[in-house]
């Protein structure tokens, strides 16, 4: 009996999954489309705007940006052709290479990239830890511009590299000059896909199209540099909220790429014919962040984010999202765990998982049974599920916990908002960030507490955000490992954020009509795979 149930809702999933797909138009018979479902719904088209690892993803697709890190995480030119840097280390040069143009057939210039990296630079953490360090972007002319430095900032291609959100891409110099707080709803950059934004449906799918004036580098590819190639004419994100439907998009052909493949189903793919299983980079692809409000009540004392380390049970967050220990491990550090700059020597006691002492430390700290507001998303793998475990533990401990339940759009905007919870703020929400994105002090956006300049939670210490700065003008590896160890000893103190494990997930896709994946860990690529049939 429980065979025929399980097949019968395997055909209802297949019956959906086909539904949603069946509402693309007729493609001519020449075209070819590839379809992929991500791990979450594009809603926001401004990758400046938000950290939202989609809208990092819908950038990629549409803007290019003046390094990439190839796979050994080393920067390289991308837009950019030759560059200089000064013995004192204090001038860079840049000039663009030739082809570079927006998709309204404008050419990119240096204005376009200075309006660009000021806007960026006012919003994303790592940026801002750079900025604090320019002098003045200076133009030379429509192809050189020059970054002058206060002093020698050792992580300058390593930022302009950086492909965490907020990804450094190039808009064009209109679109740029808009407030960073205010979101663009344009969509036109100079990358290797064009956006139809008229066929753009939030909650059923975006739709882009090859850019067939792009000009790629002559390098094959590597990561994020190199030779980016559309060679697909049509590219579909679909939007399939229910993960047993999207595996069965994929099973019926219905779809070509699922980014996220649920572990649980990992035996079904790989026992499909057509379908594989690529795991991608060479670093973890996620980590999970507990993101504590650092500017109202309960959380704004140490103490009290401190006490939340008793209700982490990373085991019980693995086993919820991932489930197969083969691809996750606790990981306890504030920088990836596996690289060289991690440090998991706190484990023991971040790992102490004890509903009743995290109680018994928040009441120490002045704790009453005020409510605490948790932004749960419903609508997010593994998002949603890691935070029903972390409101499970919260209950078992005892606090007075009001959820609210919203779709992850929604956590994104309203995590924005620096209101009390009670004038529609909040005091938690979980999320979760790329394993490349926190390989060290500066590039982890999380990481940084630079007060009213820190990201969402805007965690607040001077002696965390000067280790950090120390990190960029050490001279060797050692010297950055122990300043790497110095800033996630702070950090414990602190609690910018609550770590709930660390691993990797897995794409699938059909082999049998696609083929050249770009392997990349954090934002997934689209260039270069080309459809077979």
């Amino acid at each position: 009996m429980r065979n025929i149930l399980t097949a019968f809702r395997a055909v209802l999933c297949a019956s959906a999954a086909a539904a949603v797909v069946a509402t693309a138009p007729a493609q001519a018979a020449a075209e070819k489309v590839l379809r992929a479902t991500m791990h979450a719904d594009l809603r926001v088209i401004d990758p400046i705007w938000t950290t939202q690892t989609i809208a990092g993803i819908h950038a990629m697709l549409i803007y290019d940006t003046l390094f990439g890190l190839d796979d050994d995480l080393v920067p390289q030119p991308q837009m950019v052709g030759d560059y200089s840097v000064s013995d004192d280390g204090k001038l860079y040069s840049f000039t663009l290479r030739d082809g570079l143009r927006f998709h309204d057939g404008s050419p990119v210039t240096t204005d376009d990239v200075i309006t660009s990296l000021q806007r960026w630079g006012a919003k994303d953490q790592p940026a801002k830890a750079l900025f604090a360090y320019v002098e003045k972007l200076e133009k030379v002319d429509d192809k050189t511009f020059k970054m002058i430095l206060k002093a020698p900032y050792g992580m300058v291609l390593d930022t302009l590299g950086k492909t965490g959100t907020n990804v450094p891409v190039i808009m064009r110099a209109e679109d740029a000059a808009t407030d960073p707080n205010e979101q663009i709803t344009t969509a036109i950059g100079s990358g290797p896909f064009k956006m139809l934004k008229d066929e753009w449906v939030p909650g059923s799918k975006a739709v882009y199209v090859k850019n067939e004036d792009y000009v790629p580098r002559d390098e094959p590819p590597s990561g994020f540099a190199g030779g980016k190639i559309p060679k697909v004419d049509r590219l579909e994100l679909v939007w399939i909220p229910d993960p047993q439907t999207a595996m069965q998009a994929l099973i019926a052909g219905e779809i070509d790429l699922l980014e996220q493949a649920p572990i649980d189903f990992l035996p079904i793919l790989q026992g499909t014919p057509g379908v594989e299983i690529m795991k991608t980079g060479s670093v973890d692809s996620h980590w999970g962040v507990i993101r504590l409000n650092h500017l109202h009540p309960p959380f704004d004392k140490p103490e009290m984010r401190q006490a939340m380390y008793h209700l982490i049970n990373q085991e019980d967050f693995m086993r919820s999202t991932v489930g197969d220990p083969a691809y996750y491990r606790d990981c306890h550090s504030y920088i990836t765990c596996g690289t060289p700059y991690s440090d998991d020597s706190r484990g023991e006691i971040i790992g102490d998982y004890d509903p009743k002492k995290a109680l018994e430390k928040m009441k120490a700290a002045g704790y009453n049974g005020e409510p605490i507001t948790v932004l749960a998303a419903t609508d997010h793998h593994p998002i949603a599920p890691a935070t029903q475990v972390l409101l499970n533990a919260m209950r078992e401990a005892g606090l007075n916990v009001d959820a609210q339940s919203l779709d992850w759009g929604s956590v994104v905007a309203r995590r924005s908002k620096k209101e009390a919870p009670s004038e529609g703020g909040w005091n938690i929400f979980v999320t979760t960030s790329s394993g490349t994105a926190s390989v060290n002090p500066v590039i982890n956006t999380w990481l940084g507490a630079g007060c009213e300049k820190a990201n969402v939670g805007w965690p607040c210490d001077e002696e965390l955000d000067a280790l950090s700065a120390e990190f960029a003008f050490a001279r060797s590896v050692e010297e950055r490992k122990e300043i790497a160890r110095k800033v996630q000893e702070r950090a414990y103190e602190v609690v910018p954020y609550l770590n709930w494990g660390q691993w990797t997930q897995p794409i699938a896709y059909r082999a049998d009509k696609i083929s050249g994946i770009v392997p990349v860990t954090g934002l997934p690529v689209f260039w270069n795979i080309d459809k077979n049939e």
